[in-house]
């Protein structure tokens, strides 16, 4: 049977009221009126046309009159069809126009932030590749996968017999909870040399999710940010969606130029323990000459303590919010030291920052994760952090070396900044080798290299990036052969000469 009555009487095809597909769950009476919905929608039954009575509708879509009943009532209560007893159920809503395959597709209307965190992203070459030193690599085989479960289980346990959660307005509920607060102060100014109280922290889903408040709350059109050049990318893009103007300033041998500071800035973005992506420190004399620029122009210093925890060479410099921590606020993650899973970041700020972002915080994400704030305060409290930390930063350690080690043997005219924190070296290139050749002849070793060029205002020799600490020494020394071979064709395919190297190193 087909729907014969519409505007006009022209005929509906047969099938076209065939039952669609059922959903999972999906209840029978809603698998009927979903079927009807759609062929509203699509323009099959369109506006006006009179359905057939409730026994043939049933008898068409092959269920019980009841269930056509019920159907037909909740399209009523949506609006789709109305229904008298003069003249029937009609459509009582016109249908979509069908989408035209060939017809160009709309721009969507973006607004001018979405434009501007859109332009400030940098793309990832994607592909598949024998060993892959680009940057972003997690380190699954250093994360502490018991002492994390454990600490979940028993933060799962307790969790609601404490009362961590409070009101969803109270200040606690929106910095975060308070035992974990008091375990990070704790543990920052142990281990950082920060000068913080637990009313200075704020939790957060990561660095990036800092950042993005910070933005938002500080900067907009006509207002200044400084940045690091080169810098974090992801920096870059959040504060400049903002619309505010970014002023590079440049990073030489010993970290940023203090002498290039703009006269005046809402903030400024830097990486002093361990500079990103050059690696290299910012001393004491430089620190010195930032914080009194920043009490001069009224900027607060945005530092990003990424690399702290993965200081592999030594102990690591203290943080820079220790100097100044009315003028510093300091971010940080354990993305990186425990796992992206984890989404545990923070930010230390003096109490009328944290304040203002506790109150725009209810339009963005209310309150960070309760249960992984609790699980990071036990694994702090307990020791299991520490514990993993000693054993990561040792493997982490003999990785750098192994690296190294295989890169000045097989490519001794790379020149590799050694780095004393963090997961990736800075290798600056051959004057005669472009960034470009060098990744795609690394490319086509099966080796994925990281451009240093992206992440840069203003041109600086040409340079690559290697993460490492994802990688065993086996794969670290099969990806620096597989470079030596392809910027060495004189080796023998056979590998001969690049497991000489490799034994070498």
């Amino acid at each position: 049977m087909s729907v014969r009555e519409g505007p006009g009487g022209t005929p509906l095809a047969e099938g076209a009221l065939d039952l669609r597909p059922p959903l999972p769950g999906e209840a029978l009476h809603s698998r009927v009126a979903r079927t009807l919905r759609e062929a509203i929608l699509e323009g099959v039954l369109t506006q006006g046309v009179r359905l057939p009575g409730h026994r043939a509708l049933a008898a068409r879509l092959g269920v019980s009159r009841n269930t056509v009943v019920d159907a037909l009532a909740q399209l009523g209560a949506e609006g789709y069809v109305r229904s008298s007893a003069r003249s029937g159920t009609r459509v009582a809503v016109p249908g979509a126009a069908p989408p035209q395959e060939d017809a160009p597709a709309s721009p969507l209307p973006l607004s001018a932030w979405a434009a501007r965190a859109l332009a400030g992203r940098v793309p990832d070459a994607g592909g598949g590749y024998a060993v892959d030193f680009r940057l972003g690599q997690p380190v699954p085989d250093l994360y502490p996968a018991g002492a994390w479960a454990q600490a979940l289980t028993r933060q799962a346990r307790t969790a609601g017999e404490r009362g961590e959660g409070g009101s969803p307005d109270d200040l606690d509920t929106l910095l975060g909870p308070p035992g974990t607060r008091r375990a990070l102060a704790a543990y920052l100014s142990a281990e950082r040399g920060a000068r913080v109280t637990p009313d200075m922290v704020m939790l957060t889903g990561g660095t990036q999710a800092s950042l993005d408040a910070l933005a938002r709350v500080f900067l907009e059109e006509g207002r200044v940010a400084a940045v690091e050049d080169p810098t974090y990318p992801g920096a870059r893009a959040a504060l400049g969606a903002t619309g505010a103007t970014l002023v590079p300033v440049p990073v030489d041998a010993a970290g940023l130029n203090p002498a290039a500071l703009p006269k005046r800035a809402t903030l400024l973005y830097l990486t002093p323990g361990a500079q990103y992506p050059t690696t290299v420190t910012l001393p004491a004399g430089r620190q010195a000459e930032v914080v009194a620029w920043a009490r001069q122009s009224g900027a607060f210093l945005l530092e990003d303590d990424y690399a702290a925890d993965l200081h592999h060479g030594g102990r690591p410099p203290a943080a820079m919010q220790g100097l100044a921590p009315d003028r510093v606020i300091l971010l940080g993650s354990f993305s990186k030291s425990l796992a992206p899973v984890t989404r545990s970041g923070y930010l230390v700020a003096p109490g009328p920052v944290t304040r203002v972002l506790a109150g725009t915080r209810p339009l963005t994400d209310r309150a960070p994760a309760t249960l992984d704030a609790l699980a990071l305060a036990d694994v702090l409290a307990s020791g299991a952090y520490a514990r993993h930390l000693r054993g990561a930063r040792s493997a982490i350690r003999h990785r750098h070396g192994v690296l190294l080690a295989a890169l000045a043997v097989g490519l001794p005219g790379w020149e590799v900044t050694p780095a004393r924190a963090g997961l990736h070296v800075h290798v600056t290139l051959p004057p005669t080798l472009s960034e470009e050749e060098a990744v795609r002849r690394a490319a086509s070793a099966g080796v994925a290299l990281s451009p240093a060029a992206p992440l840069a205002h203003h041109a600086r020799p040409p340079a690559v990036l290697l993460a490492f600490a994802h990688l065993p020494p086996e794969r670290l020394r099969e990806g620096v052969a597989r470079l030596a071979r392809a910027f060495f064709p004189s080796i023998p395919p056979d590998g001969r000469a690049a497991a000489t190297f490799v034994k070498a190193a």
